[in-house]
């Protein structure tokens, strides 16, 4: 990643600073999406950028950026960096100001693009999937009435090493579940849970504080169109226990199947036969023909 996107212009990584008074590094007001390309085109870029405006305006950030305009300037980045295809986070920060709480909007906001290449996970991780590893770390209460996608992810980055403690689901390059403060299912560290029992789609509700995620989303609106029965609600792990398929979902892995889940206790729980369930393939297949019809 030897160029950076700053404030419209594709500079050296180098030359992308900001001041020490902007108030995302004071104060983590900031905000960003991630999302990757295919065919050189953001997927869903512009439900990214209005998620992105809500941030910023219930922030107080004076900025919504333009769709066309922030293809153009990744696409200009991605070629800078000699990538054809890449994983993309648009960051907005808050921009310089005085030392304490601000009342007044942020009009100057800095605005950082990153680009680097895609990881390349095997086909087996669509077919056979990964682990879900439980983790005692609590999902914390958002800020405000809903989560927003913000600079803060001191709470993910201690479930992250968390994580790392639990040797066997590491090395199985599983993923970690938090749970909120009453016990509820709540979602992955970089991810959303789905689980299937009963041929009814269930989801954690956007008010157990998750993050409502683009990719959840879609898949929400895909079942629906597919005639599966779709609920969210509040579940606990013994739900999870008890389903017939789990799968979790971003912006960068699309849908994968959980297989296996790990409690605190280092117990194991197989999920279905192991392998990727049916309403699963056919979600994936569904959100992967959503891809092909925007190249």
């Amino acid at each position: 990643m030897k160029y950076i996107g700053f404030n419209g212009e594709v500079v050296e990584r180098d030359k992308a600073v900001i001041s020490v008074l902007d108030h995302g590094f004071l104060y983590g007001i900031g905000l960003f999406e991630t999302m990757r390309t295919y065919g050189g085109k953001p997927f869903m870029l512009e439900r990214h950028l209005r998620r992105l405006a809500d941030g910023c305006r219930a922030l107080g950030i004076d900025r919504r950026d333009d769709p066309e305009q922030a293809e153009r300037h990744i696409a200009e980045l991605l070629r800078a960096n000699g990538l054809q295809d890449g994983y993309v986070r648009y960051t907005v920060s808050a921009g310089e100001g005085a030392l304490g709480l601000p009342s007044e909007a942020y009009t100057a906001p800095n605005t950082i693009v990153y680009a680097k290449a895609l990881p390349d996970p095997p086909a087996s991780l669509y077919t056979h999937g990964k682990p879900l590893q439980l983790l005692r770390t609590r999902r914390n209460s958002p800020e405000g009435d809903v989560r927003l996608k913000s600079a803060h992810y001191m709470n993910n980055i201690m479930a992250k090493r968390e994580l790392a403690r639990y040797s066997e689901a590491q090395r199985a390059g599983a993923e970690g579940l938090m749970l909120n403060e009453a016990g509820y299912v709540a979602e992955g560290i970089v991810s959303n849970v789905f689980f299937i029992r009963g041929g009814v789609c269930r989801t954690p509700d956007v008010a157990t504080g998750i993050l409502p995620g683009i990719t959840r989303a879609l898949v929400l609106e895909d079942a629906r169109h597919a005639g599966i029965a779709v609920e969210e609600g509040f579940y606990t792990w013994d739900d999870l226990l008890q389903a017939d398929e789990i799968f979790i979902t971003n912006s960068i892995q699309e849908l994968v199947p959980v297989q296996r889940l790990y409690d605190t206790e280092r117990n194991e729980r197989i999920v279905g036969d192991g392998a990727a369930g049916p309403v699963t393939a056919l979600l994936l297949q569904l959100y992967r023909s959503r891809i092909a019809g925007q190249r």
